[in-house]
């Protein structure tokens, strides 16, 4: 369980950079993002898989259909998703909608292989759910007119269809890893990496260029070219070898629940970009988002 749950902070650790990284390129379209950052993913899993060549052999048909079908909509559509919620709520607001996925997720695997008693579980997802609305409540009074009202809404519901992918995405990834339990970890990252490829680069080709943007690679190219490989190194590549880890090792029903570290990851990555502490109300949600996970690998470890 222990390394399980490293792995899992380190995934967070990766993941929360794909909330910030949208704020320091916030003239950049949402969904070029998305693309840059995935084409990234796949040209850096090109070499990898050249290493890695004879477990990439061994993978049949059906490994292949699931990485493009995780590809698609575990990675490009949700950070596009993800990506205009952030441009148009700014970071927070997406950040504490998309962190109800440890409950969504652990609710929904729950129900089925490797799941615990209801009475096990509900006490750590209570917590959780407090220390979600606790710091909700803290970014809606931050409402003061810098964006209206309807860019917090849409960003909002982009942000709900991210979390719909999200929720989808570890446990079909989940159940995948632990039927198959001679699948490396790195392996299937760097084929997802390869699957994501195409796809990246079918979108990329079928985008319209923005009216007064400079195609393809905005007005900071150098800025922008490295935070795409930052992203596709760290937050992609890094980030999947790390969480297929912990789903192979852990119940989904508790990987699910760490999620929160992908949260709290971006929550101290914006508060430092935006040069500010986050106030009380956010700073108790934040001890009880990690005291829920404490809660949570306590009532896995003693089932």
């Amino acid at each position: 369980m222990l390394p399980g749950v490293a792995c899992a902070l380190g995934a967070g650790l990766a993941w929360g950079l794909v909330f910030v990284v949208p704020l320091m390129l916030i003239d950049y379209p949402p969904l070029l993002l998305a693309v840059g950052r995935y084409l990234a993913f796949g040209l850096i899993a090109l070499p990898l898989a050249l290493r890695d060549r004879r477990r990439l052999g061994q993978l049949d048909r059906k490994d292949w259909a699931r990485a493009f079908e995780l590809a698609l909509i575990g990675n490009l559509l949700y950070y596009g998703l993800l990506a205009s919620a952030i441009q148009l709520a700014d970071a927070p607001l997406p950040t504490m909608l998309i962190g109800t996925l440890p409950i969504v997720i652990a609710v929904c695997a729950n129900f089925g292989r490797g799941g615990i008693a209801w009475r096990r579980l509900l006490p750590p997802l209570v917590v959780v759910a407090l220390g979600i609305l606790l710091v909700n409540r803290h970014e809606i009074g931050r409402l003061d007119g810098g964006r209206s009202l309807d860019d917090y809404l849409l960003g909002g519901l982009f942000a709900v269809g991210a979390v719909a992918c999200w929720a989808w995405y570890p446990i079909r990834n989940a159940a995948w890893l632990q039927a198959r339990p001679q699948l490396a970890s790195g392996t299937w990252a760097t084929a997802q990496g390869l699957a994501t490829l195409p796809l990246a680069l079918l979108v990329f080709l079928a985008m319209p260029a923005p009216a007064d943007f400079t195609w393809p690679l905005g007005p900071q190219p150098a800025k922008f070219i490295g935070l795409m490989l930052l992203l596709g190194l760290s937050a992609s590549w890094l980030g999947t070898l790390l969480w297929n880890r912990a789903s192979s090792l852990l119940p989904t029903a508790l990987s699910g629940q760490l999620i929160v570290f992908e949260t709290l990851a971006a929550l101290a990555y914006a508060y430092t970009w935006r040069g500010e502490w986050p106030a009380p109300s956010s700073a108790l949600g934040i001890a009880l988002l990690v005291v829920g996970v404490l809660l949570g690998v306590r009532a896995f470890r003693r089932s």
